[in-house]
């Protein structure tokens, strides 16, 4: 039998309804969960969240500014997550968490695990970050938008492949999340890059190929190129603390 694992990006889901709606939030959620199960048919299924001592993972320790001056969850909100985390598991949705990691690299190594063996997984995020995984067995959903971050919207959105998007965020930053890039090289930039020359590493062994204007800005911020590229890449393996049998979807009466 092939495994369809359904892979629910928690906190993203919930921040949104939350946005949204406001709070209490709980029943919202109750009625987003139940259709996304309808939808997805799914064999297994989990929700990940971030673990609570993520600011001690890799890339706070990499780059000290990841993710400053992001928003604090509302008090209201955090409140409201011990109940939530109980409507995930009511519906027959196991919750997990590493302490010490972002919930992506988590998704990431199940991910990657689950469909190494050639099942299917689909994960459930508005986060365009996911579409770096995109493969014949990894799709993504934006629940919200009612869309699939397939790669016609990656082509479309950024103008690179799936597979080139650390690449891309490299050069050109993430400003939702603070990763800087090479100042003064945008995603249309980056991406006129990476059409001529794959990877980072292609950009700069043919480096005097390109304009002496991008030749002077990527020669002064190569080292930053390459650490923000480490930093919007996933880490696919970190220890999992459960198996695919501790995620057998059961439909709850």
């Amino acid at each position: 039998m092939t495994i369809h694992l359904l892979i629910i990006d928690a906190l993203n889901l919930v921040r949104r309804i939350y946005a949204a709606s406001g709070s209490p939030c709980i029943e919202r959620c109750q009625r987003a969960i139940q259709q996304i199960i309808y939808h997805s048919q799914p064999s297994h299924a989990v929700a990940i969240f971030d673990g609570k001592y993520r600011q001690a993972s890799w890339r706070y320790q990499l780059l000290p500014e990841y993710k400053m001056g992001r928003v604090t969850m509302p008090v209201d909100l955090m409140n409201e997550l011990p109940y939530i985390r109980d409507i995930f598991i009511k519906n027959n949705i196991p919750c997990w968490h590493l302490a010490q990691y972002e919930a992506d690299d988590l998704i990431a190594t199940l991910s990657d695990k689950v469909t190494k063996a050639g099942n299917q997984v689909t994960i459930i995020s508005t986060d365009k970050g996911y579409c770096q995984l995109l493969s014949t067995n990894i799709r993504i959903r934006d629940y919200f938008q009612r869309r699939w971050l397939d790669h016609d919207f990656v082509e479309n959105t950024f103008a690179v492949l799936p597979n080139q998007l650390p690449d891309l965020w490299g050069l050109a930053g993430i400003n939702s999340s603070n990763i800087c890039g090479v100042p003064g090289i945008g995603l249309k930039t980056a991406a006129q890059l990476l059409t001529q020359h794959p990877t980072l590493e292609h950009i700069y062994t043919n480096l005097s190929s390109l304009p002496q204007r991008w030749q002077d800005k990527l020669t002064a911020y190569r080292e930053q190129a390459f650490l923000c590229r480490k930093i919007a890449r996933f880490d696919n393996n970190i220890p999992l603390q459960g198996n695919l049998q501790q995620l057998r979807f059961i439909s709850p009466r």
